[in-house]
C-alpha cells in the first residue's frame, strides 16, 4: 500500500513538473539575446585597446623564468566575466518597440548611452512602457536565463572576437523560430 502511494505521488509530481514548463516568448528571448550581445559589444568597445592583463601561472620554471602571457583586457576571461555579471542590469534601458510600418515587436534600447551625443534620443512614440516593474522585469529574467544557459558560448564568442556574435549565439536557439515566422509572413 505504501509503495502504491509513493508511485502515485511520483507520477503526479512528474505530471505537475512537465505541465509547469511554460512556453518561452520567442520575441522576448530573441530581443534579450540581441540586447546582451549589444551591451557586451558596447562595453568591450569602451575599453582602451592598449590595456592588457597578465594570465598564466606565477610559478618559476626550472630555468628561473616565469611563464605568463599578456592578453588584451577587453576580451580577457576576467573582463568578460565581469561584464556578464552586470549585463542584465542594463535591461531596464530597453522597452517594447513596435515598428509603425510592419507592426513588428521587439525590445530595443530607448535610453541613450552616457557617451552618446546630446540629441541621441529615439522616437518614443513607437515604444510601449509598462511602468518600472513591467516589461523590463520580463526582459531581465530572460536575460538572466540566457546568460545562465549560454555563459560558456558567450565567453568563447567574445574572447575570439568574432564579428557575427549575435547571429552565432542568438540564431541558434532563441531567434531561429522568430526569424522563420518573419519570413513566412
Amino acid at each position: 500500500m505504501a509503495s502504491w502511494i509513493i508511485q502515485m505521488t511520483l507520477v503526479l509530481l512528474l505530471v505537475f513538473i512537465n505541465s509547469s514548463h511554460g512556453k518561452r516568448d520567442k520575441m522576448l528571448y530573441c530581443s534579450a539575446c540581441r540586447a546582451i550581445v549589444d551591451e557586451i559589444s558596447y562595453s568591450i568597445g569602451q575599453v582602451d585597446p592598449k590595456k592588457t592583463i597578465n594570465i598564466g601561472s606565477y610559478r618559476l620554471n626550472p630555468d628561473g623564468t616565469v611563464r605568463d602571457k599578456k592578453v588584451p583586457l577587453a576580451r580577457s576571461e576576467t573582463h568578460l566575466s565581469e561584464l556578464l555579471e552586470g549585463v542584465c542590469d542594463s535591461m531596464s534601458d530597453y522597452a517594447l518597440h513596435v515598428d509603425p510600418d510592419t507592426k513588428e515587436k521587439q525590445y530595443k534600447r530607448f535610453a541613450p548611452r552616457s557617451s552618446g551625443t546630446p540629441g541621441d534620443f529615439p522616437d518614443f512614440n513607437n515604444f510601449q512602457f509598462d511602468g518600472p516593474d513591467g516589461a523590463s522585469t520580463a526582459l531581465k529574467f530572460a536575460c538572466e536565463t540566457i546568460v545562465e544557459d549560454l555563459e560558456d558560448e558567450i565567453m568563447s564568442a567574445f574572447s575570439q572576437s568574432t564579428e557575427h556574435v549575435a547571429e552565432e549565439l542568438c540564431n541558434s536557439d532563441y531567434c531561429r523560430d522568430a526569424n522563420q515566422t518573419k519570413k513566412e509572413l
